[in-house]
């Protein structure tokens, strides 16, 4: 974690394709609330397309000069479609019968009847962003630098990517590579972050 820091400039080097496995799994394992898993994550390594992203990501030099982009997209609803799925995936994986769901699916359901869509949205945004910090740590693990990005116009990359037709929403992406050491004015600044006596709060 000390080694790893929001990086601006990227060499444009590949990440070896065991690596990018890597991450990626461990986002696929990551933590989720129920363990519904309610996005996708788009893997981006295309230039032109990377371009066309720029022009709605302000031109940051990490959407062109990584190595892949990782697009987590959120769900925008929870359909009666991806509530099947996803109960009749635990129903297989778990060798049990959809029965045996029938108090748990209840609560979800109860949850969602109490919760306006903007609230239930950001309960799904947030599952993103647990997968996203796994991203952050897996990668660092592998020595692969990574940036979270927020900065783009959202409703702008949801248009070049054709995300509303799949029933998705950008949230955020991770960029992966290599820093440049050459150009890259953050790499070697001091990690800036409170001490533990002023950031943990004991509860004894």
């Amino acid at each position: 974690m000390n080694w790893r820091y929001a990086t601006k400039r990227m060499t444009g080097q590949k990440v070896p394709k065991e690596k990018l496995d890597n991450i990626m799994e461990a986002i696929r394992l990551s933590a989720s609330s129920m363990g519904l898993q309610p996005y996708h994550v788009l893997v981006i390594e295309d230039a032109e397309l990377r371009k066309k992203m720029s022009a709605v990501a302000y031109k940051q030099p990490q959407i062109t000069e990584a190595s892949h982009l990782l697009l987590f997209a959120v769900w925008d609803s929870i359909t009666k479609q991806r509530m099947d799925d996803f109960f009749n995936q635990v129903a297989e994986v778990r060798g049990v019968s959809i029965d045996t769901q029938k108090q748990y699916r209840e609560m979800l359901e109860g949850k969602l009847k109490r919760e306006t869509p903007e609230e239930t949205f950001q309960w799904l945004a947030r599952q993103a962003y647990i997968a996203l910090g796994t991203g952050l740590s897996a990668a660092a693990l592998q020595e692969v630098d990574a940036t979270p990005m927020e900065g783009f116009d959202n409703k702008g990359m949801d248009e070049l990517l054709g995300l509303k037709e799949k029933g998705l929403r950008s949230m955020a992406i991770l960029a992966l590579g290599y820093r440049d050491a050459a150009n890259d004015k953050l790499l070697g600044a001091k990690k800036v972050r409170r001490n533990k006596e002023q950031f943990f709060i004991h509860m004894n």
